[in-house]
């Protein structure tokens, strides 16, 4: 008989800052050893419900609550952070927030410091973790130093090595390469059956999650549970698309090529799912934008070195007005470091090449104005506290006068579908509306390029529609777009070209379908074979053109809208 481990009873919880409860009358129980994934859409609860476990709520996040919380049997709600640690291991969506020590050894030893546990002891389960989450060569590295993925394998090992019984996930995949988030997911996967740990996993890349199976799938939003049960189940409705999920990418393919999908078995894996015969012509027409000829902005032969260690590798590029473009590539392979070179922030060997004119002695304020950098966090970039004032600031800086600082702003504020808001405090706007605020201090600016550094990463389906749909409005309107991504699906639905970047070098300047159906291209540089290239060896057809044939049904989808 299952043995429940965690129980929601009638728990209803409402921040003290706020007028309606976050939490509404949720009853869940969660049994010992089950591994359990919670989606839902920015704001849907989720997240509280995570930080009730953990204990944040109500030691920092302060507010009234109804119902009870019980661990093991016992109301644990009140109890100290301490405390719920030695019941609830987080792993945070940001590493750096959770490391403690100076080494990646301190770090891990950090909860055995605290528990007293003998030296001895303490040295042998460091190595043990540090061994099994391929972290030995890196125990005397600072934990800031490490890319994206050895970050989260230093979180996880530091949460591990305290052995408590339940583990719980907060967007683990949410910064990390598409490999990296695959092998966190096998990781996971094989620690919880290792382990036998009650693991929770709060995460909106839905598809990746159900790369290894979950015993239950718990779908949360406006503070309620819609729905809880096997993802089979979930997969068979509509409510994922009405509450802001993504589908999985093969099941979307599924319904372009006409097949209905409410009775079918096996929804969550592909591998089992019985796929009839179903009709696809080879041929088809992927139009090549006539707007991506005129020649912008061109790198040639740039290197770059932190110390000695080089990091960019005699690049070659060349950027056409209008075209939207994907770099992709794992963690730590020079993508960062690329796109601060492009926007003056780092010196480099190498010719910059502007319409003809050399701009390598460019400062960064003259490099903005051509070239606009939209950081992933927004809250980042924003130092003002009204719209008008962010957006204007850039402006100000260069000592325009008001009167055209005045036109300029309201003008970018339209265009950005902010001007309603010209007078609101920040602090007012939503995650997707903030993002627009930073676009529109870079546009004011007047650059023709944007580049942005992992434009949706952590979004729910709302607010990354809502931000690909404006950045798609801007290309339309002659900007050239660049983004960082670790999304492949985004790749595929917004962009025409794919930089492939490793080990500092170009390893591959592709079409997207071109680079998603390459083996050798995706294992080299960490991307992972969507779930149309699998359904492509399933259908027996040829993995390049199903996957142009899901591009050009999404392109139509999107001009449909």
């Amino acid at each position: 008989m299952k043995k429940p481990i965690i129980q929601f009873e009638d728990f209803t919880f409402q921040y003290q800052a706020q007028l309606e409860p976050t939490l509404k009358d949720i009853n869940l129980t969660i049994y010992q050893g089950e591994k359990v994934l919670i989606v839902g859409p920015s704001g849907s609860g989720k997240s509280t419900l995570g930080q009730c476990l953990n204990g944040i709520i109500p030691n920092i996040y302060k507010g009234q609550v109804k119902g009870q919380l019980k661990i093991q049997g016992q109301d644990r709600f009140s109890d100290s952070i301490y405390d719920k640690s030695n019941l609830v291991s987080t792993v945070l969506q940001d590493t750096d927030g959770q490391f403690i020590g100076l080494s990646v050894a301190e770090d891990l030893a950090f909860a055995l410091e605290n528990d007293m546990i003998e030296l001895s002891i303490m040295k042998e389960k460091v190595q043990h973790w540090a061994e099994k989450l391929e972290l030995a060569n890196f125990l005397q590295h600072r934990p800031q130093d490490l890319s994206g993925g050895q970050k989260q394998r230093v979180s996880l090992a530091g949460v591990l090595i305290d052995e408590s019984p339940i583990l719980l996930f907060d967007e683990p995949l949410a910064n990390l390469d598409p490999k990296t988030g695959q092998d966190t997911i096998d990781m996971i996967d094989q620690i919880h059956k290792e382990a036998g740990t009650t693991t929770i996993i709060i995460e909106h890349r839905l598809e990746d999650v159900l790369y290894r199976s979950v015993d239950r799938l718990i779908l949360v939003n406006d503070g309620r549970i819609l729905f809880e049960g096997h993802p089979n189940q979930l997969l068979q409705t509509t409510l994922l698309n009405e509450n802001g999920i993504r589908e999985p990418l093969y099941l979307t393919t599924l319904r372009q090529l006409g097949l209905e999908l409410n009775q079918m078995d096996y929804l969550s894996d592909l591998e089992k799912l019985d796929v009839p015969a179903l009709p696809f012509s080879k041929e088809v027409n992927m139009e090549v934008d006539s707007k991506a000829v005129s020649p912008l902005f061109s790198v040639e032969n740039i290197s770059f070195s932190y110390g000695e260690r080089p990091v960019l590798k005699n690049i070659s590029l060349q950027f056409s007005k209008g075209e939207r473009i994907a770099i992709v590539g794992k963690n730590g392979a020079g993508k960062s470091t690329l796109a601060k070179a492009l926007c003056q922030f780092v010196q480099t060997d190498g010719n910059y090449i502007w319409r003809e004119e050399d701009i390598k002695a460019d400062s960064i304020k003259e490099r903005a104005e051509r070239i606009g950098y939209v950081l992933q966090n927004p809250n980042q970039m924003i130092s003002e506290t009204m719209i008008f004032d962010e957006v204007a600031l850039g402006l100000r800086l260069r000592g325009v006068a008001e009167e055209e600082i005045e036109e300029r702003v309201l003008s970018v504020l339209k265009t950005c579908g902010l001007y309603e808001f010209r007078k609101w405090p920040i602090s007012a706007l939503s995650f997707g509306q903030k993002k627009r605020v930073t676009i529109a201090s870079i546009l004011v600016l007047g650059p023709e390029i944007i580049l942005l550094d992992e434009p949706t990463a952590g979004q729910d389906q709302r607010n990354y529609t809502e931000i690909m749909n404006f950045l798609d409005e801007l290309n339309q309107q002659g900007h050239t777009i660049i983004m960082i991504t670790h999304d492949m699906q985004l790749m595929l639905d917004y962009s025409d070209r794919a930089i492939v970047v490793v080990d500092g070098k170009i390893l591959a300047d592709k079409s997207p379908a071109q680079v998603l159906t390459d083996k050798n291209l995706i294992a080299e540089a960490n991307l992972k074979e969507t779930s149309i290239f699998t359904l492509a060896k399933k259908l027996g057809v040829d993995p390049l053109a199903l996957t142009e044939f899901y591009m050009q049904e999404k392109g139509r989808s999107h001009v449909s809208r």
